[in-house]
């Protein structure tokens, strides 16, 4: 990397726009950067760190934000930037970058922020123009960290070269080390697998905990199955032979429990035969009682039908009667049917001639057949005149139609006659209508010409009588901004009188024993001047000063507003002339009065032209109904004559063919009715004769059958019938009689019924009670097998799960212990670990190691030969050991702290320390070329002939095509380094003088 220009803006002290060349003063190698006590040296480097990283390094940043990077003398409107050119991995590239600032509104007063900007461009050597890459803040600082290699803090340490930090480091402990070296080295990734191989440590430690504790559940698991009969180990989770003593004593409970099982068995088996002997006993005897209860039954039920015998003997002639009169049951139902039916005959003829006229009464079946005819053939004799009823009913009903469209077309005339007389007046007042709108129209429009000159007019009397007071009003601030800044100035002017006055005092405080008097260049000051009480100084005279720039700001720009005021107040003044405001505004009113009544009277243009035109159908309409109704009234006059002559002639023929009657359909349904009721009068006699026949024959019949079954009348025949019901109930007695008795024979004949009867009177009770007795034993002794044998399966199937786990954790265990051992390895915890040594504090020592190397190839030169720094691995106290330095003095032979070197020693060995970390981490950041570094202060602490050497080491730096810019204030550095670049401060903020090699 090479710096080749830096351009500063209101940046840090510099207040205007600074550039410094790096290609004229690199071109000697060695160039110093110098300048008074903040002056801005230390500035240059931050505008460098900010051009790259957006930030300035954190020893000048402090906490938070920190420094404030616009400068305090920069003018209001010029914003704050930074741009460098620069050449990185072979590509020459411009960064410029503008930090948030407050910048004065464009408009009203106060300010607002404006954000940052970036932007990075690309010189193309094709070409010979830059070319823009990105304007992205995140873009851009990947693309530089990309390209150096090397975050901010390790661009702070490598390229702007910190001596007091290296002082430091090389007095710090081996934590402060470490981190110093960590965030040089990123060696975060180390520490990193520290912490992974803790966190797995953590994490298989907690499995294994947990496999145990769930290993130790199961283990309680099992004494519970075992009845509390099994010893559980008395270790903890994580312990080690956990799970060697939770199998063992599984396999003892297993063992236990099986012995349980066997005899359980055994006693089982013993209770199964006592059980089924007390089941064939209880057996026996309850069949020895269900024998003699059968026989005693039997004996009673013979008893029983002894006792009903007399009323059997009863029931069987009631059955034998029955029979004989079910051979009379034919007969006696066809007499019946033949009743009946005569009865429903009658009563169908004396309904049937109660329908007829008086004249048919004593009429019979064939007179009433006779009369039926001769209705018929009357009937058939209207058909004709029917069809002419009908006609005339169509006739009727058709001149009803004509009337009524005549009187439709009548109405149709003279609505249309009364609408047609009016058509003219209705014409003219629409037209009337529509000219008025038209005219009402025109004058809208040329009253909104008028009433926008109008509100102008009024607009800009307004705007002037505001002008007015405004101007009257800043006319008033202008004069009190004046009298401010003519107070401001009277009082700048007195402090700096007062100042002036006491100006010797001032210059006294800087006065140093041996240094040249800025004024007369003595070296002794025998009697300096002392400040007075109320001296003024330099910051109160400056305080003044800004006080009187910022009132003659404010009188300033008064002065241009009420300029301003007045321009606007003579174009409004000129636009509304001299009308007053209220005579302006009463005539707008009245404009816009007048225009909303013009307008209102327009709105109904659209609608009286619409009016009219609907009108004007309206009146064609009117004609053509007129016409057509006229032409339907002469044809309808023609069909009404030919509707009446037809009329008349079927109204004579009817007035024959109907009789009496009111029509002929009439006269047709009377006759129709009387054919209808003759026919079923003479049906109805000619069945109730014959009904009567077929009864008188059913009697004879009837008679003679109850003789033949042997009955002395019909009568005592039908007495003798059973109806269904009691036939099946009487036949059910019988059946069941005859039922009983075989089965009270069969069971007196049984010969184990008999002989059981014979036998002692059975006791089913004693039998029960010792069967139940068996049967409990039973239960008991199968409840002890069975709670053994779940015993056995629970304690099994927990030994096996037990065993699985112990299988699945083993793996798991030996996983622990690997990283177990490697945690503490890595953190220097482990016995194997004699030194203590973290991880990261290993690869920390091996990366000091090459530092401690490379410094020393500089501080032999700057020691004339006499010191060498070294790596110490030694332990420090009970602490960890890795990151130790020493330094070896060649005069002594002896190996030293570094704390016991004196301050120039230091500084040499700082500086040697620090070039010697710039090559390793340069080396680390991937080789990237380092061709500008910055040393800051220091010198000042070393003799002539040591500087000498620091110096030839530096200068030799050349050899590697690098340029080294020195920061100090060491006067005698000016005569040996030509190449300068010098911070100049003043009242208006720093500029720089740049001089290069002569």
């Amino acid at each position: 990397m090479r710096l080749h220009r830096l351009d500063i803006t209101a940046f840090g002290p510099f207040g205007g726009s600074r550039s410094i060349d790096f290609d004229a003063l690199s071109a000697a190698g060695l160039f110093l950067l110098h300048g008074p006590t903040g002056a801005g040296k230390t500035s240059v480097l931050d505008a460098v760190c900010y051009a790259l990283y957006g930030s300035v390094p954190g020893a000048r940043q402090g906490s938070g934000q920190g420094i404030t990077l616009r400068s305090d003398h920069a003018a209001e409107g010029t914003r704050t930037e930074v741009t460098l050119d620069l050449t990185v991995a072979g590509r020459r590239l411009e960064i410029t970058r503008q930090p948030p600032w407050a910048r004065p509104k464009r408009r009203g007063t106060g300010t607002t922020v404006d954000k940052a900007q970036t932007w990075l461009r690309e010189y193309d050597a094709a070409t010979g123009a830059w070319k823009d890459l990105s304007r992205s803040h995140q873009e851009i600082g990947e693309e530089i960290t990309q390209l150096l290699g090397m975050s901010r803090e390790q661009f702070c340490q490598v390229v702007l070269l910190p001596q007091g930090d290296f002082a430091r480091f090389l007095r710090a402990d081996a934590e402060a080390r470490g981190k110093l070296l960590g965030r040089l080295f990123d060696t975060h990734r180390f520490a990193e697998v520290e912490k992974r191989l803790a966190e797995r440590r953590r994490a298989t430690e907690a499995q294994v905990r947990e496999g145990d504790a769930a290993l130790l559940a199961d283990a309680h698991r099992m004494q519970q199955a075992a009845g509390d009969t099994m010893e559980l180990p008395e270790l903890a989770p994580g312990e080690p032979g956990l799970a060697e003593a939770v199998l063992t004593a599984a396999a003892v409970a297993r063992s236990t429990a099986r012995e349980q099982l066997t005899v359980a068995h055994c006693r089982l088996t013993a209770a199964e035969a006592a059980h089924a002997a007390a089941e064939r006993a209880l057996h026996d005897v309850r069949e020895l009682a269900r024998l003699q209860r059968r026989f005693a039954e039997a004996r009673e039920r013979a008893e029983r039908l002894e006792e009903g015998a007399e009323e059997h003997r009863r029931t069987q002639e009631r059955m034998e009667r029955g029979r004989k009169a079910q051979t009379v049951a034919p007969a006696l139902e066809l007499r019946e049917a033949a009743d009946a039916a005569h009865r429903r005959a009658a009563a169908a003829e004396t309904h049937a001639r109660a329908l007829l006229p008086e004249t048919f009464a004593d009429a019979g079946a064939a007179g009433l057949a006779a009369a039926a005819r001769r209705a018929a053939e009357e009937l058939g004799g209207l058909e004709s005149a029917r069809r002419a009823e009908r006609r005339l009913a169509d006739l009727v009903a058709e001149r009803a139609d004509v009337d009524r469209q005549e009187r439709a077309d009548e109405d149709v005339l003279q609505e249309a006659e009364a609408w047609l007389a009016g058509w003219e007046n209705t014409r003219a007042g629409l037209q009337a209508r529509v000219e008025a709108a038209q005219e009402a129209a025109g004058r809208a429009d040329q009253l909104a010409v008028r009433r926008e000159g109008a509100q102008t007019r009024l607009g800009a009397a307004r705007l002037r009588d505001q002008l007015i007071r405004d101007t009257d009003e800043e006319q008033r601030r202008v004069l009190d901004s004046a009298e401010h800044a003519v107070r401001a100035k009277d009082h700048w002017l007195d402090l700096k009188e007062q100042r002036l006055n006491g100006i010797a005092a001032e210059l006294a405080a800087n006065l140093t024993d041996g240094e040249p008097c800025a004024v007369c260049g003595a070296t002794e000051h025998p009697a300096p001047a002392r400040r007075v009480t109320g001296h003024v100084d330099r910051e109160a005279e400056e305080r003044a000063l800004a006080a009187l720039q910022d009132a003659e700001e404010r009188r300033t720009d008064h002065e241009r507003r009420l300029a301003a005021l007045r321009e606007r107040l003579a174009a409004a003044t000129a636009e509304a002339r001299d009308a007053p405001t209220a005579q302006l505004a009463e005539e707008a009113e009245a404009l816009e009065r007048d225009l909303t009544r013009a307008r209102q009277e327009a709105s109904g243009l659209h609608a009286a032209r619409e009016e009219l035109r609907r009108a004007e159908q309206e009146h064609e309409r009117r004609l053509a109904d007129r016409r057509q109704a006229e032409v339907r009234s002469a044809a309808r006059l023609t069909r009404k004559e030919n509707l009446d002559r037809e009329q008349s002639t079927l109204e004579a023929e009817l007035a024959e063919a109907r009789g009496a009657a009111a029509s002929v359909a009439a006269r047709a349904a009377q006759l129709e009715r009387q054919v209808a009721l003759l026919t079923d009068a003479a049906e109805a006699a000619r069945a109730a004769e014959e009904s009567a026949e077929r009864l008188k024959d059913a009697d004879g019949r009837l008679a003679e059958a109850a003789f033949r079954a042997g009955f002395d009348t019909p009568r005592a025949a039908v007495a003798a019938l059973l109806d269904d019901a009691a036939h099946r109930e009487l036949q059910h007695r019988l059946d069941a009689r005859q039922a009983e008795e075989a089965a009270v024979r069969a069971v007196l004949a049984e010969a184990d019924t008999v002989a059981a009867a014979g036998r002692e009177p059975a006791d089913p009770t004693a039998a029960e009670t010792a069967a139940a007795t068996a049967g409990l034993r039973l239960r008991e002794a199968a409840s002890t097998r069975d709670a053994a044998a779940r015993r056995c399966a629970e304690l099994d199937r927990l030994s096996a799960r037990a065993a699985t786990g112990v299988r699945r954790l083993a793996p798991l265990r030996q996983e622990y212990d690997r990283v177990a051992r490697l945690a503490a390895l890595t953190a220097g915890t482990s016995a194997d670990n004699e030194r203590k040594m973290r991880l990261e504090s290993y690869v920390l020592a091996a990366r000091l190691e090459q530092v401690a190397a490379a410094a020393t190839a500089r501080l032999q030169r700057m020691s004339s030969g006499r010191y060498t720094l070294v790596h110490s691995d030694d332990r420090a106290g009970r602490g960890r050991s890795g990151l130790g330095l020493h330094v070896v003095d060649a005069w002594t032979g002896r190996e030293r702290d570094t704390a016991t070197l004196s301050g120039g020693e230091t500084f040499f060995a700082s500086l040697a320390l620090a070039l010697g970390l710039a090559d390793v981490v340069t080396d680390e950041a991937g080789g990237v070329r380092l061709d500008t570094l910055f040393i800051d202060e220091g010198f000042g602490s070393l003799d002539d002939q040591t500087l000498d050497e620091v110096l030839d080491v530096l200068d030799s730096l050349r050899e590697r095509d690098r340029s080294v810019g020195i920061v100090s204030h060491v006067a005698d550095l000016r005569r040996r380094i030509h190449a300068q670049l010098e911070v100049v401060k003043g009242r208006s903020g720093s500029t720089v003088r740049q001089r290069g090699v002569d």
